[in-house]
């Protein structure tokens, strides 16, 4: 497993984002909130982190929902994932949702969303009047396994 040091800035007063297994790919990161924040169903909000990193270039940090938040609360992301850019240096936040019919309260220092840091790589573009022919063709959304 390939590791590579993140510069980044905690004026969040928790610990820095921590992957809770040995294998996981996800670092789970923490609300940063002078007091609770109660999302009503629907609702949307920018809860911040107190997080700002510096990435290195060739690389992004994927923001993404934490599966329990989602499954035991309809707590997720709107944006999901949510690209940090290798260029930006702001603090991170986290646009949660709650697709829940209940209120959520969301609490300084809770567990939020997960951050992942992934490798990718730049497109340069081929215009072309062609491209090969695959057995799927343009078969769209549900078309796989359909007879």
């Amino acid at each position: 497993m390939e590791r590579i040091k993140v510069k980044i800035i905690n004026d969040s007063g928790h610990e820095l984002p921590a992957y809770e297994t040995f294998s996981a790919a996800g670092m789970d990161v923490r609300a940063k909130l002078s007091e609770p924040l109660t999302l009503q169903p629907l609702q949307r909000a920018l809860i911040p982190t107190g997080l700002r990193m510096q990435l290195p270039v060739g690389y992004e940090c994927q923001v993404r929902p934490r599966s329990g938040l989602a499954l035991k609360h309809g707590i997720s992301l709107v944006n999901t994932p949510g690209t940090i850019d290798a260029d930006y240096r702001g603090e991170i936040g986290i646009i949660a949702i709650n697709l829940s019919n209940e209120p959520y309260t969301i609490t300084d220092g809770e567990r939020i969303a997960q951050l992942v840091v992934k490798e990718y790589v730049h497109v340069t573009w081929e215009p072309v009047s062609r491209i090969d022919e695959t057995e799927r063709g343009d078969g769209a959304f549900g078309h796989t396994g359909v007879k």
